[in-house]
């Protein structure tokens, strides 16, 4: 049974009581449609409450810019000739700053091949606060990094084109209105958003919340979208140009209830909190991981849904259709329709795997449906995988192709072998030979078992095509508990299998 309605609901309860105990309802009414105007001006009016950090070091605790202080910038090491990447935390349920900013701020100091001036918007007092009043003041703080940025174009001549903005739930939304904040003639560079908040955003208009008109370039990671109480804990609707669904979004490998014991050896009485938040916070941790790891880069692949995706049906990177997720995404001139990109990943860092689509042809020379589950080892030219577990999700019928989706989490570079076994369980084996006994013979044998024409896989990390044929051609058919080794069709079969010697 999955673990992950209880951590869900769990969350959405937290949203619940303390709303419910403040006298506030869950309702887009608070999140108000006033105009730009009258917000900006409200914004300035209000004291500052947000605090800007600028890190010059990775383990530093960051020195605080001052709007209209020039000498805060030389003082904290601002480089206007440098780009500005700006982390934005979300709702804070016990007031502290979470784990995963510093780590975030670490590796894009560390990490980057082009430096970058590093900050954040420290907006603690006000996320600290019942979830209705913290989505109220995702504007206020929107219209505070506004503020920062203009003063940072006019006493310094920084253009907006180079900030990107990182927010993580909530704070998503906040950048969010801060690009909208700063109008056409101001435009933002870049807005992240990980995993942006959903109660009270799901069903709001595009100005109020994070949409693709908030920047040059917006993109998304949604990764805890499974809903309850008609609520989820992030947005699941496309909010980007770019909207990333990493194991469909919904929820993450590793992160169930059943991983709290593994999570405790690690991070003793912090486990619960973080086995709780642990799908919600993937977004962060899949975007630090792209920094980390700049040679092993996750591809995205478009697609219209995850279910067409588990078939390996949208492994295709022709005219755009796949990118990178994270820090490193290519950002190219975009149109405002949005568009869904998904992959798989590992459920720890690194969590890059590799994608490939399988084509098997079977022919059914039984009357009826067949349901076996099945096994493949794959040899490549680097390494090899024994035993991955193929099931279909529909019997096999006479001579029809299954395509399906299968992960590995290592490199085995060029495919060149792969041993085929069906793994029915020894009864079914029984089953099947008293088949074959009452089955009468002729002249000509009658054949009842399955029969594996080929098997057609697509790389998608490499793109590459290739086309496997049983080994043995003059014996084809497959039993229960038996094994075939296909091997390639083309004629420099012989060569691929020398690379491995």
């Amino acid at each position: 049974m999955e673990s992950s309605p209880c951590v869900s609901i769990f969350l959405v309860l937290c949203i619940f009581i303390q709303s419910s105990a403040h006298g506030q309802s869950l309702g887009l009414e608070l999140l108000g449609r006033r105009s730009r105007a009258a917000e900006t001006k409200e914004t300035l009016q209000e004291t500052k409450t947000t605090r800007f950090l600028l890190f010059r070091e990775e383990t530093d605790q960051g020195c605080q810019i001052r709007l209209d202080h020039l000498d805060t910038l030389q003082q904290c090491g601002f480089n206007s000739s440098l780009p500005l990447v700006m982390i934005i935390h979300g709702w804070l349920m016990d007031g502290l700053l979470e784990d995963w900013v510093l780590q975030m701020v670490a590796a894009l100091k560390s990490q980057l091949a082009q430096p970058a001036n590093v900050g954040l918007a420290d907006w603690v007092t006000l996320a600290h606060n019942h979830y209705t009043m913290a989505v109220r003041n995702t504007r206020l703080v929107g219209g505070e990094i506004k503020a920062l940025l203009r003063w940072l174009e006019e006493s310094v001549h920084f253009s907006p084109s180079k900030v990107h903005l990182i927010g993580y739930s909530l704070g998503a939304h906040v950048a969010g209105f801060a690009g909208s904040y700063m109008g056409r003639k101001h435009k933002i560079g870049r807005i992240t958003g990980l995993d942006a908040a959903g109660p009270l955003f799901e069903r709001a208009s595009p100005r109020d919340r994070l949409s693709p008109d908030d920047a040059n370039f917006v993109d998304a990671i949604h990764t805890f979208t499974r809903e309850h109480m008609g609520l989820s804990v992030g947005i699941k609707r496309p909010i980007a140009h770019y909207d990333f669904y990493p194991n469909g979004g919904s929820f993450q490998p590793g992160c169930h209830l059943l991983e709290l014991y593994k999570h405790i050896a690690t991070h003793g009485l912090n486990a619960i909190t973080r086995t709780i938040k642990c799908a919600h916070e993937r977004s962060v941790h899949l975007f630090i991981d792209s920094v980390l790891h700049p040679g092993m880069q996750s591809t995205a692949y478009l697609c219209k849904d995850m279910d067409s995706f588990s078939q390996g049906l949208c492994l295709s990177c022709k005219k755009g259709r796949c990118t990178t997720l994270g820090y490193y995404t290519h950002q190219e001139q975009q149109s405002k329709k949005s568009k869904s990109l998904f992959l798989m990943t590992r459920a720890q860092p690194p969590f890059k795997v590799y994608h490939y689509q399988f084509k098997i042809q079977f022919i059914n020379q039984t009357e009826k449906p067949v349901e076996p589950a099945f096994s493949m080892s794959l040899l490549g030219t680097k390494e090899e995988m024994q035993k991955i577990p193929i099931t279909l999700s529909k019997g096999i019928i006479s001579n029809k192709t299954y395509s399906f989706l299968i992960t590995l989490d290592v490199d085995i570079g060029e495919l060149i072998m792969i041993k085929f076994k069906w793994e029915n369980s020894a009864a079914w084996a029984n089953v099947w030979n008293t088949v074959q006994i009452i089955i009468p013979w002729g002249r000509e044998p009658v054949y009842s078992g399955l029969v594996l024409k080929s098997i057609k896989v697509k790389a998608g990390e490499t793109q590459q095509r290739m086309t496997f044929c049983p080994e043995n051609m003059n014996d084809l058919q497959l039993h229960p508990t038996q094994e075939k080794t296909f091997v390639r069709c083309e004629a420099n079969s012989k060569k691929l299998k020398r690379k491995i010697r």
